[in-house]
């Protein structure tokens, strides 16, 4: 092969045992897909950067469909060099160059032609979209930056691109139960609202807030997708005014369900609220919060020793955990019925048991009745929405925050979306 010294490049003149430079562009554009009326002009690689240029002409004479209307046979008006950044050839990055035609059409105004190897307005090519895409479905943006030598920025720009058309073409007209939970997005009590299709296990809309409003903005976003909330009959959230106001306005057909793990996390405080106030009386009780939180079967076997040595103490904590554990029964019940009779069973217990953050609690379970026993009408939980919660902190701490809500909610559509990307691979 010789190569032809140029200034700070070398210009590929391939002659290689006789095979002309001509042959090699032809190989180029095969791989490349370039089809008529585009050719490949010309190649050249820059050693000194490690760059490979390949520039793109279109035939004198060729007509255009019209980017507008569609319409065939518009003749080239004039043209602009751009430039696209595409995979790279081994460890040298390359990029196509092309002088692109406006379409003069005779029912719309002369626009710039789509061409058949980038998208509009992109500064890279589709194959290194799906490059980008594929990597940031597995790496944070800072990373897939790192492999590809590109900017943060220019990343999330084809990642938005991407999520907003995936999400553009959804369908949510199936969906009849939902999950609704919120997480925090970052310090300072900032928190985005996240709604999960239950049924396929996947984010469908998440919005910056956590009061009602959130669910307003849900119900106009699932009619954009052809969603109807009179559809829905089940949503399933925790015990937040904020979520039951919404959903009792805007989805006002649909049962809702209160999700057992915040129903557990509120007795789970009042039994540390007895805790509390039972170790000042006495010192035996302190640094033992996490005993009485954790569940028997999880207990160190250390812990399960000292939880024994503690209920043999008659405690009004070892009180409120036996009415945490008795509680727990309340989720195993095989019926409705069954299940309402033995809740009136536990509300009587707790009420009667003395202590103000057990009979604080058992106020609240009657409160939100109903909600409670409509676990037993479908069995379901939150406990998508706290895994998908676990992954979503996970993504913040691993990214070390994100520059903005807009990012944050980018990405939970992108890794816990299910979306289908329109990729070139």
């Amino acid at each position: 092969m010789i190569l032809k010294c140029h200034k700070s490049y070398y210009a590929c003149k391939f002659n290689l045992k006789g095979v002309s430079y001509q042959m090699y562009l032809n190989l180029f554009q095969t791989a490349l897909n370039i089809e008529d009326p585009w050719f490949i002009k010309n190649i050249e690689f820059a050693h000194e950067s490690n760059q490979l240029d390949i520039w793109i002409d279109f035939k004198v004479g060729s007509k255009f469909d019209c980017p507008i209307c569609n319409k065939p046979g518009c003749t080239a008006y004039d043209s602009k060099e751009k430039t696209w950044r595409h995979l790279n050839f081994f460890q040298y990055k390359t990029y196509l160059h092309c002088r692109v035609p406006r379409a003069e059409c005779e029912i719309c105004k002369p626009h710039q032609v789509i061409v058949p190897w980038a998208r509009e307005l992109s500064g890279f090519t589709l194959l290194m979209d799906a490059l980008i895409m594929l990597l940031s479905q597995n790496m944070q943006i800072s990373q897939v930056g790192n492999v590809i030598g590109e900017t943060d920025k220019r990343i999330w720009r084809v990642v938005e691109h991407y999520v907003a058309e995936a999400r553009s073409n959804e369908d949510y007209s199936a969906v009849s139960t939902i999950g609704v939970d919120e997480t925090s997005s970052k310090k300072g009590h900032k928190y985005i609202t996240v709604v999960a299709d239950a049924e396929k296990s996947k984010i469908i809309y998440a919005c910056e807030g956590k009061d009602s409003s959130t669910i307003t903005a849900f119900k106009a976003d699932l009619e954009k997708h052809n969603g109807c909330v009179d559809s829905i009959d089940y949503v399933c959230c925790d015990m937040s005014p904020a979520f039951i106001k919404g959903v009792e306005t805007e989805i006002p057909n649909a049962s809702i369900i209160f999700d057992k793990f915040h129903v557990m996390k509120m007795i789970n405080a009042a039994v540390d609220a007895v805790r509390r106030t039972e170790q000042s009386e006495n010192a035996l009780l302190k640094k033992t919060r996490y005993i009485w939180l954790k569940n028997p079967e999880n207990l160190t076997k250390q812990q399960a020793k000292k939880l024994k040595s503690l209920q043999d103490m008659n405690l009004k904590t070892a009180q409120a955990y036996h009415m945490k554990l008795g509680f727990k029964d309340f989720w195993g019940c095989d019926s409705h019925e069954s299940a309402e009779q033995y809740l009136n069973e536990w509300y009587d217990w707790a009420t009667n048991s003395k202590l103000e953050p057990m009979i604080d609690a058992a106020k609240s379970i009657k409160k939100h009745w109903d909600g409670i026993l409509n676990y037993h009408s479908l069995n379901m939980t939150n406990g998508l929405l706290e895994g998908v919660n676990s992954i979503i902190q996970a993504l913040k701490r691993t990214a070390r925050g994100y520059r903005n809500t807009s990012n944050f909610i980018t990405m939970i559509y992108l890794r816990l979306g299910k979306l289908n990307f329109n990729l070139s691979i």
